[in-house]
């Protein structure tokens, strides 16, 4: 019994781990989106890994008009498939993955999924 107590312990031990870390220990820092030449759009910020390990964590972007209606919707990880150091940050530009819309008025950053690799 004593042995499937710490096989259990050493099994699960990971995803306690990975539960520790949840999207509330992301942030989003400089999230400065610009329409540039050509309705270029350059979305552009830094994911700040604040938790107290090493994981990944997906940003998603809306596109809004004037009114709030989403007009695009994006995620994405940042970091792809590495892990981002606690503590440490990863720059992202999202823009190519939308396109130009001369409805554009405003746009949100959130942090959505957070994983381990």
């Amino acid at each position: 019994m004593k042995a499937f107590v710490v096989a259990a312990v050493l099994l699960l031990a990971p995803l306690a781990a990975h539960a520790a870390c949840s999207a509330t220990d992301f942030a989003i820092k400089d999230f400065k989106p610009v329409i540039g030449a050509g309705g270029r759009m350059i979305l552009r910020g830094e994911l700040v890994n604040n938790c107290a390990a090493a994981a990944a964590a997906q940003v998603h972007i809306d596109v809004k008009d004037a009114s709030g209606k989403v007009l695009q919707s994006r995620q994405a990880w940042p970091a792809g498939t590495s892990n981002i150091p606690a503590g440490g940050t990863v720059t992202f530009d999202l823009g190519r993955m939308f396109h130009p819309t001369p409805d554009a008025n405003s746009f949100t950053a959130s942090v959505g999924d957070v994983r381990t690799w």
